[in-house]
């Protein structure tokens, strides 16, 4: 009996609250928690707002991140550079398998499944679908988590660079598209953190 009583329905819509800092439950009529006096609020302010403000950042960052050179290379007075794509060919081409898969799926695949997936969050919160919640529940906490390994390609530069340093034999650049990279990354984490996962969750009584 008591399990069906609490079956659906939202905390918010009972009149409580959860403080993000210290977790204490509270009323809804509180503008500030009663225990460490932190604003609260039921959901994050513009939180679909912020979230696509920097998705279309991301997606703008994406086009020279993958266009422009991401690491030029001077090898005995010869220059030869490298977009993500070319030098995901070329690892492949030398036999460095494992690594060029790597690459491929940090720098390419894992970027825009985080774009696509936060985007169609986005929209079905806007059109309050009441489908699919637990799914969508669960590609964002994999969107979160996989977010982290984003980086490969700048943190790989950045070691070549600090590293890969032999005078006039070898030297290694990083190119324009590691800033563009490591902004697109940057955007897709901060639309990650602005989206607000409890707002899947608003149409729950309408999917019984």
């Amino acid at each position: 009996m008591f399990k069906q009583q609490f079956s659906h329905g939202s905390a918010a819509r009972r009149g409580l609250l959860l403080c993000h800092h210290c977790g204490k439950t509270q009323q809804v009529s509180e503008t500030h928690c009663v225990r460490c006096d932190t604003s609260v609020h039921v959901r994050n302010v513009n939180s679909i707002q912020r979230a696509w403000a920097y998705l279309i950042t991301a997606m703008v960052l994406y086009i020279p991140a993958n266009m422009l050179q991401i690491m030029s290379t001077t090898l005995l007075g010869k220059t030869s550079s490298n977009t993500i794509l070319s030098g995901v060919v070329e690892l492949w081409e030398y036999g460095s398998y494992p690594v060029a898969i790597v690459i491929f799926v940090a720098s390419v695949l894992i970027p825009i499944g985080k774009l696509i997936v936060l985007a169609w969050l986005c929209f079905m919160v806007q059109r309050r679908s009441p489908t699919l919640l637990r799914a969508r529940t669960v590609l964002y906490r994999v969107t979160e988590f996989i977010g982290r390994w984003s980086m490969i390609d700048v943190f790989v530069v950045a070691i070549l660079v600090s590293l890969v340093h032999l005078g006039n034999l070898m030297t290694i650049y990083p190119g324009p598209a590691a800033l563009s990279f490591a902004g697109m990354v940057v955007a897709t984490m901060l639309a990650a953190t602005c989206f607000d996962p409890r707002l899947i969750w608003d149409n729950y009584d309408s999917e019984e």
